[in-house]
């Protein structure tokens, strides 16, 4: 049977290992950086709401996990990441919210190492919940081949949700 969306189950997908520094753009409260941050070095995990940053901060101290750095930042303009500083950017549930997918992309390919991976898990078009504005997988995927990443994988998320991988 499949499920709503997990974010554990998901991860499975990417090739991950306790060397690798990732951002998770639009991090909410943690759902994905807690459940990340146990199997990778480090998480830069981004929101530009401080109320969800503040709830992380409260699940990393009950979970003690402590390899998270909760910062305040707008994806679609240009975050404090260093150039070329991670291997994995997580966009989940993300670019449904956002005015430009373009401009978060470009931002995601700025920070990312050459042969990093970008996981995009968002809503799929033509299901019966959730948000009213989704962005379609053929529109990601014309985004990012604008700026210059290469398509790697489409898979299903969980019921609602589709999760394409792509690479620098």
């Amino acid at each position: 049977m499949k499920k709503f969306l997990n974010p554990e189950e998901v991860l499975e997908k990417l090739n991950l290992n306790n060397g690798m520094i990732v951002a998770d753009f639009g991090c909410g409260s943690g759902g994905w950086a807690i459940p990340l941050a146990k199997k990778v070095k480090w998480v830069f995990a981004i929101d530009i709401q401080p109320e969800p940053l503040s709830a992380l901060r409260s699940r990393m101290k009950m979970e003690k996990v402590f390899n998270i750095d909760p910062l305040r930042g707008n994806v679609e303009g240009r975050t404090t990441l260093l150039s070329e500083s991670c291997d994995l950017i997580l966009m989940t549930n993300l670019l449904f919210q956002v005015d430009d997918v373009k401009k978060v992309f470009e931002e995601a390919k700025r920070v990312l190492r050459e042969r990093g991976k970008i996981l995009v898990v968002d809503w799929k078009e033509k299901t019966e919940v959730g948000p009213e504005k989704r962005v379609s997988v053929e529109k990601i995927k014309e985004i990012a081949k604008e700026v210059g990443l290469n398509f790697e994988e489409e898979f299903d998320a969980g019921i609602y949700h589709f999760g394409l991988i792509f690479s620098k």
